[in-house]
């Protein structure tokens, strides 16, 4: 993966009214956090943010951050967005050593659908996680989890135990065996077998009233 390298400068306005003014200026504020050091009120152009930030590769990935010469590894945390045009308001990064271990969400990643029987049964795939934290070395941090579906089937409950995690990734959570997704009959499905159900009893009952009104017209022609 290729570096990601955002070229910051640090704002002297805060708050609300500071904010603005730097986005006025065509750039996005942010804050630098954590370590031993004290919070910096930062900002970067909205340009190259916006370039970095579409990789995909940004959020919740080590990158680096310049200020002058000096540069020093951070995770980019979060990031608001504007309800309507989608643009940048304001982003976090926290100041990590790259051998630090560091708890973060990883996106869960479902491959293979095509592959299962399952879905030509008339599955449907219910996630429940679409990230799941994880405890990981700084430079370690995996893209995704993956999780193959081609060997599942109908009914199955998808934990964490059936993901293989890459050297060195732990579940935060690793008190329980917990829920990723499931493999259960769609809506559209049980009401297709409740219709085939309907017309199979129905054709069920119209059988003996046509046998018993075939039987009663031969006895008519006996009897004359």
């Amino acid at each position: 993966m290729a570096e990601i390298i955002l070229n910051v400068d640090v704002r002297e306005g805060v708050g609300t009214g500071g904010a603005r003014a730097v986005r006025r200026t065509g750039s996005v504020p942010g804050i630098l956090y954590g370590g031993d050091k004290a919070p910096v009120s930062i900002s970067v152009n909205e340009k190259d943010f916006r370039k970095s930030l579409y990789t995909g590769k940004l959020l919740g990935h080590l990158v680096t951050l310049k200020y002058g010469e000096e540069s020093q590894p951070v995770i980019a945390k979060a990031v608001q967005f504007h309800p309507v045009s989608d643009r940048p308001l304001h982003f976090d990064l926290m100041r990590v050593d790259m051998k630090q271990i560091i708890k973060i969400e990883v996106p869960v990643h479902f491959i293979n659908q095509d592959q299962c029987e399952a879905f030509r049964q008339g599955g449907s795939l219910e996630i429940v996680r679409h990230t799941v934290e994880v405890s990981v070395r700084a430079d370690h941090i995996p893209e995704d989890l993956t999780v193959d579906l081609s060997k599942h089937k109908l009914g199955d409950s998808i934990r964490i135990s059936d993901i293989k995690l890459p050297k060195g990734v732990e579940p935060a959570i690793g008190d329980r065996d917990f829920m990723i997704a499931a493999i259960k009959v769609s809506s559209a499905a049980m009401s297709e077998a409740a219709d085939h159900v309907a017309d199979a009893e129905a054709e069920a009952a119209e059988v003996p009233a046509t046998a018993q009104g075939d039987a009663a017209a031969e006895g008519d022609t006996s009897d004359t």
